[in-house]
């Protein structure tokens, strides 16, 4: 069981409040923001396993909070459904998969994200047909992702932005989509003995930096320009996603 001394605990506590300062303005990269910090100081098993509890209770607080449930639910059932089944057969190999090799790939998969957002154009809406068949291979895919990283970013998020939702329908299904991942992430590293006990009362004890830095970002919203909030934390992330690629895959 892991221990945690007071300078680590520290550590943890600020990384949480961060990732909820970050969500609070943002709306997005709770999970993202703390998996690539705590992945400098830990194996991923245990830093995904971190942010179990933190990155669901958020996720659904900002799911019931941002307006009717059914009609986003109803239009991104497949992708949903399969954001699950993806999940759960990468989630499958985490107790098989190398620390090192997923820290790698999670600093490729903030590299991708940090640049698409940065430099890479929208994607087109796609038509009603295409959307049909495309986004549950999407969800699939995405889910895989985050069986593995424990992040729900890619491409989940440039994708659902393509459908043209409305601001507070994009923010919901996109925190649908990270609750069903992340659910069924917790139950496939719970089969597997990746939650020891240690570790699951720290995820309960890190829900209360998460939702404090979230209540400060919500404050600082109104105060700072959305955009440049968004660039700044993206070209972090790109920095710290090339130091754990270069670090982890070389």
């Amino acid at each position: 069981m892991p221990r945690f001394d007071p300078a680590d605990a520290a550590l943890v506590f600020a990384i949480f409040t961060l990732g909820g300062i970050v969500k609070g303005v943002a709306g997005f990269g709770l999970p993202t923001v703390s998996l690539g910090l705590l992945a400098l100081t830990r194996p991923m098993p245990e830093a995904m396993a971190l942010v179990l509890l933190p990155t669901l209770a958020t996720n659904v607080w900002q799911a019931l909070a941002s307006g009717a449930l059914g009609p986003v639910m109803r239009r991104l059932a497949g992708f949903m459904v399969a954001a699950c089944i993806g999940t759960l057969v990468a989630a499958g190999q985490l107790s098989r998969a190398d620390a090192a090799l997923l820290a790698g790939l999670l600093g490729l998969l903030m590299v991708a994200s940090a640049a698409t957002a940065l430099l890479g154009p929208k994607w087109p809406q796609p038509s009603p047909a295409t959307e049909r068949w495309l986004s549950p291979l999407i969800g699939l895919v995405s889910g895989g992702v985050a069986g593995l990283t424990g992040s729900f970013m890619m491409p989940a998020a440039p994708w659902l932005a393509a459908l043209g939702l409305p601001r507070n329908a994009f923010v919901q299904a996109f925190a649908l989509g990270a609750v069903v991942s992340i659910v069924t992430l917790a139950v496939a590293m719970g089969a597997q003995g990746l939650i020891p006990p240690g570790l699951g009362i720290a995820s309960m004890l890190v829900l209360a930096p998460a939702f404090l830095g979230m209540a400060i970002g919500n404050r600082l919203r109104g105060a700072l320009s959305e955009q440049g909030f968004r660039t700044t934390i993206q070209a972090c992330l790109l920095v710290l996603g090339c130091y754990l690629a270069l670090k982890n895959l070389l």
